[in-house]
């Protein structure tokens, strides 16, 4: 991915992760991204000296992205906000832990009418970049997909506002 379009991509998931601060002000949602690349500034160096580093620079973006979120939405009462890494061990993203671990987040967010749910590194954790992404992988990708989003819909009251983030 060329450095412009990971800018942009990082520029759009801020967008729309802090919407409710920003108001989709594109400018506002900048100044949040610069902020969080300037506190990765020694690994965002790296990373234009060893481009082999971009993954590990999103990685790590995601993750000060998610907690600056989650120190948010903790001093906002009345909006929920939950992360669910994919990645984080080899059968996270498996079905069964998968489930149980949505499960949680949405037992968690149930209590608020405002909530966010941000599912990152899912498409890496089923379809893994230095592995090939073979039709099982990608259908394997695609089910996950739908089941989070069918589990999400069940789970959710009608009154609740939850904004599913796949990152």
């Amino acid at each position: 991915m060329s450095r412009d379009r990971a800018d942009l991509r990082r520029l759009h998931f801020i967008n729309a992760l802090f919407a409710h601060a920003t108001g989709h002000d594109l400018y506002l949602a900048e100044q949040i991204k610069q902020a969080i690349t300037f506190s990765l500034s020694d690994l965002a160096a790296q990373t234009v000296a060893h481009p082999e580093y971009a993954a590990r620079f999103d990685t790590e973006f995601n993750a000060a992205a998610a907690l600056l979120m989650a120190r948010l939405f903790s001093h906002l009462p009345r909006r929920g906000f939950y992360h669910w890494d994919a990645a984080l061990t080899p059968e996270a993203a498996t079905p069964l832990f998968a489930r149980a671990e949505l499960m949680a987040g949405l037992r968690h967010l149930a209590r608020f009418r405002e909530s966010t749910l941000l599912v990152t590194n899912l498409r890496p954790a089923l379809i893994p970049p230095e592995k090939r992404a073979t039709p099982r992988r990608r259908r394997d990708y695609e089910e996950a997909l739908a089941f989070i989003q069918d589990l999400t819909a069940a789970r959710t009251t009608r009154t609740a506002e939850l904004q599913l983030l796949f990152l």
